[in-house]
């Protein structure tokens, strides 16, 4: 199994120490949890945003009958902040 070397400063290590003996694990244990947990939110934010593009984009017109002042002009051109 690959592996990654983790540079710490001498307080997070400490830390690291105390919360894994805290919950009786590892610091390997504790560390690839949360880098797990990291990894698992980074990607129901991604799922989360495209299931919002696609739901914006099936109700595009009903959005914009909603929300007529947010449509960008006619023309095509964009608004300015």
């Amino acid at each position: 199994m690959p592996a990654l070397n983790v540079e710490f400063s001498d307080r997070e290590l400490e830390d690291l120490r105390q919360i894994a003996k805290e919950r009786g694990t590892s610091m390997k244990a504790l560390v690839r949890e949360a880098a797990a947990a990291d990894i698992a939110r980074h990607r129901a934010l991604q799922e989360g945003a495209e299931e919002f593009r696609r739901f914006f984009r099936n109700h595009a017109a009903e959005f914009a009958a909603a929300f007529p002042d947010d449509e960008p002009p006619a023309g095509g051109e964009g608004r300015v902040a």
